[in-house]
């Protein structure tokens, strides 16, 4: 496998993506850095910031600064534990998960319209190397 070619091609396709359906979403933008916290934020909620800064191998004073982004923005909320008032445990609000539907509907679109332009067993290539694609995305996604 050509992990260079991989790599490249994935980080392209999701900027692209990005790129392409944010117009349609009317969602203020994020940075990349911003939506990488609020995506593992919505994916493990009550996750605390310090296991947040490991998954994404960030120092933890970058994560809290821009964690009071998302929190001023009002699309997380932090909660201190009653028994440890030390412990701050994250968690998406509604509005957070409206918005991470519209975008991956957005970036579905996206990628649909692209993808009519390929032939069919480009489309059937891409459609069965899905599941190694998730299972890869899984892998990576592990705390460093």
């Amino acid at each position: 496998m050509d992990h260079l070619a991989l790599a490249v091609s994935l980080i392209d396709i999701s900027s692209d993506v990005r790129r392409k359906s944010l117009n349609d979403t009317g969602v203020r933008p994020l940075s990349n850095g911003v939506l990488e916290i609020l995506r593992v934020i919505e994916n493990h909620p009550g996750i605390t910031v310090a296991e947040v800064a490991s998954r994404l191998g960030r120092q933890f004073s970058n994560v809290s600064v821009q964690l009071r982004e998302l929190v001023a923005a009002g699309l997380v909320t932090r909660t201190r534990d009653a028994a440890d008032k030390r412990y701050v445990a994250l968690h998406p609000t509604a509005e957070s998960l409206r918005i991470k539907s519209l975008l991956e509907g957005a970036w579905a679109d996206a990628l649909a319209s692209a993808s009519a332009r390929l032939r069919p067993d480009e489309r059937e290539q891409i459609a069965a190397s899905l599941p190694a694609l998730q299972r890869l995305a899984s892998i990576l996604a592990e705390p460093e």
